[in-house]
């Protein structure tokens, strides 16, 4: 889909959330690679933080970050799998206010070009929690670039026609 030239980039603050019991910030390809792809992009890392698989740690981050007004979009790696201890989507879906179904839908999509049926594994999912996006991908590095260079860079940028979530941002809290 194609940059508009004439309309102004702003950048976005996103805060990054590792899920993970097996790695530490120093071995966390998946959150340094969401981190190197969104600065490139011109963006402004807000904050990163690593939690181990636990529903109401996550959720008590996620909550943390969605009062700070520093902080306009939170993208969330790992716990997004079917077993026991994968427990991001249901994190998310206790602070959303509304879901983005299409995110997980276009992802699994996207993915299944790469992984075939595996992507059916992922249920990686997005909302909007009192005006701030939350995007959960899977922890891979691969999925990582998938959801990024395949949605999230197009859809946070100003610039991308027809539309984008940057443009929405002002009217997220709206009644």
């Amino acid at each position: 889909m194609p940059i508009d030239p004439d309309r102004a980039f702003l950048p976005v603050r996103i805060a990054v959330l590792t899920v993970s019991d097996s790695r530490t910030l120093a071995e966390d390809r998946s959150g340094d690679t969401l981190v190197a792809l969104l600065t490139e992009a011109g963006h402004v890392l807000a904050d990163r933080a690593l939690l181990r698989d636990d529903v109401d740690a996550i959720v008590g981050r996620l909550h943390g970050w969605i009062a700070d007004p520093e902080i306009d979009c939170i993208l969330t790696t790992g716990g997004t799998g079917v077993t026991g201890r994968d427990v991001t989507p249901e994190a998310v879906e206790r602070v959303a206010d509304k879901m983005i179904p299409g995110f997980g839908e276009l992802f699994r999509w996207l993915s299944y070009a790469k992984i075939g049926t595996s992507t059916v594994q992922s249920r990686a999912c997005a909302c909007v929690a009192r005006g701030t996006y939350i995007f959960a991908l899977p922890g891979s590095t691969g999925a990582v670039r998938d959801g990024w260079e395949g949605i999230l860079s197009s859809q946070l940028d100003s610039r991308h026609r027809p539309c984008n979530f940057v443009e929405l941002m002002p009217r997220l809290l709206e009644r």
